[in-house]
């Protein structure tokens, strides 16, 4: 009696595959030559990414060694991380200094260290190097400068942009800024030219991305009055313009806070720890670029968290974040510690990220680093 050979329709495999998990997928590639070209392929990856419901993920960096931590955020109460390495296939200057993350955006991180930046997808462990511009190689360099650094998708033009906002020191009577984006698309960087920004410090030098934004929080001289004024400096990454959003006209920043933007229930927010009162509260911005309407949100009396950051907010409310030195915490509405969790070792940066198959255009999916 002949056995009956079973054929899967390919379509019908492409629908079932583009409902999998990243995680199953990247296994299923190991089957055969024909399920490694399916899901190795951009087309492919871009579908699964628009179609399929994320999976996001908490990715940290800890220093002495040097380790990456992937961890699910919604099971995290189950803690049982997946280590991660970065295996980098050539040397690098100073390379017993730490990761910075920069930012996160479909999959993939940027890291900064030293001298370089590091893109990568830690699902699909594709990585990239970028040097620095020359300008700002210089102030690295000479003067240990520090940037304002953001990384978004332009999906007008299906391209990552680095970005760098930064000031040269070394001009006398300096009160402007330079803005130098990368393109991976173009595979160079640039700068934004005839315009005169003001000259910008940094509160946090990493940039939060919403609405197809790169959002910082920054000091922004005045010479009128001589004061630092606490301001939202942001860049579009489609029009690529800077532009400016104030802060709550409610607040008195004056006192001893420590305070950040991030994403709350969908809308760009504020976060704010005020000393004085052992409270942490939320502000919103309930419609985009309105400056009228920020609105204080939540309140939280975190008496016995220590600066406590958040990083998102859960499904049914909660609150999940970091506190020095090195622990991540769950909290509800109420500001109720409902889990905490001491991990990696010297704790150093932290960033949420969402699992894909997605690769760079002009990709030829091989190590490669960007000369000047």
């Amino acid at each position: 009696m002949e056995k009956s050979v079973l054929y899967l329709p390919h379509e019908l495999m492409i629908e079932i595959f583009l409902k999998l998990p990243v995680k199953s997928l990247i296994r299923f590639k190991c089957v055969c030559k024909s399920w490694f070209s399916l899901i190795s392929d951009p087309h492919f990856a871009n579908s699964h990414f628009q179609l399929t419901t994320h999976t996001h993920r908490i990715m940290c960096v800890s220093n002495s060694p040097t380790e990456f931590c992937s961890i699910d955020f919604e099971a995290f109460l189950n803690y049982d991380p997946r280590l991660s390495s970065l295996s980098m296939n050539f040397s690098l200057p100073g390379s017993h200094l730490p990761f910075k993350i920069i930012g996160s955006c479909r999959g993939f991180i940027l890291l900064y260290r030293c001298r370089d930046i590091f893109l990568w997808n830690p699902s699909t462990g594709f990585k990239k190097q970028i040097s620095l511009s020359p300008l700002v190689f210089k102030l690295v360099t000479n003067y240990g400068y520090d940037n304002l650094f953001g990384f978004g998708y332009d999906q007008s033009r299906d391209d990552y942009l680095v970005v760098v906002l930064y000031h040269d020191p070394t001009v006398a009577n300096s009160f402007s800024s330079h803005l130098e984006f990368f393109s991976i698309r173009d595979n160079r960087w640039k700068e934004i030219e005839g315009t005169h920004l003001p000259s910008y410090d940094l509160i946090y030098s990493k940039g939060l991305l919403f609405n197809g934004v790169i959002h910082w929080l920054a000091l922004r001289s005045d010479l009128e009055s001589d004061l630092e004024i606490k301001v939202i400096v942001a860049f579009d990454l489609t029009e690529r313009k800077l532009f400016e959003m104030p802060l709550p006209s409610d607040y008195d920043y004056e006192v001893n806070l420590d305070l950040g933007l991030w994403v709350f229930e969908e809308f760009l927010s504020l976060w704010v720890n005020e000393d004085r009162n052992d409270t942490f509260e939320i502000w919103v911005m309930k419609e985009y670029k309105l400056n009228l309407s920020w609105t204080k949100t939540l309140i939280l009396p975190l008496r016995y968290i220590y600066l406590f950051e958040p990083i998102f907010s859960t499904n049914n409310g909660d609150i999940i974040g970091t506190s020095p030195p090195s622990i991540l915490l769950k909290c509800n509405y109420k500001g109720r510690v409902m889990r905490y969790h001491p991990f990696c070792n010297g704790l150093f940066d932290i960033v949420k990220y969402t699992e894909s198959l997605l690769s760079v255009p002009c990709d030829n999916g091989q190590d490669y680093k960007l000369e000047e």
